[in-house]
């Protein structure tokens, strides 16, 4: 079983590639504007040392990473061999309890995955964008979750 903690800065590195590795398989067909190095840099100089960062590690591995940045849910992202096996469901509850009041975050229109996963978690879609407000361009949404609000696709979590 994963353990979920708090990142350290020696954990920049690894959260980084977990980004990179699940973002490939997740959206091969979306232009990334920074290059591998610049994404590690981010993780390691920004998101790591500023951020609220959770990782998951298994076998002293990081396998997942999550970013709060007060009600944004900015960042979660599985390796992708780590997909399917209830660790998103976990960093979503943690979401929720770290912040009780409510959440948002954005993820791609092309990501249906990520569409069935936040819906099923009680988030709803609220915006849709033609993508000129990201770097990549690439049209987007916004999902909310707020805190008794059920969304009906949602189903309970198992402890």
């Amino acid at each position: 079983m994963s353990t979920l903690r708090r990142a350290t800065a020696d954990d920049a590195l690894a959260a980084a590639d977990v980004w990179l590795r699940s973002f490939g398989a997740a959206l091969p067909t979306v232009v990334r504007p920074h290059s591998d190095d610049e994404v590690r840099d981010y993780f390691r100089e920004f998101v790591v040392p500023r951020q609220e960062t959770w990782v998951a590690e298994n076998g002293g591995a990081v396998v997942g990473v999550m970013v709060l940045h007060g009600e944004l849910l900015s960042q979660l992202y599985l390796d992708p061999d780590w997909r399917g096996r209830g660790l998103g469901d976990r960093f979503v509850r943690l979401a929720k309890e770290r912040s009780p009041h409510g959440l948002n975050l954005w993820t791609f229109q092309i990501n249906k995955p990520a569409h069935r996963f936040y819906e099923r978690h009680g988030f709803v879609a609220v915006e849709h964008t033609d993508g000129s407000g990201n770097e990549e361009r690439e049209p987007d949404m916004r999902y909310v979750w707020k805190p008794g609000e059920m969304g009906r696709s949602e189903q309970p979590l198992k402890s």
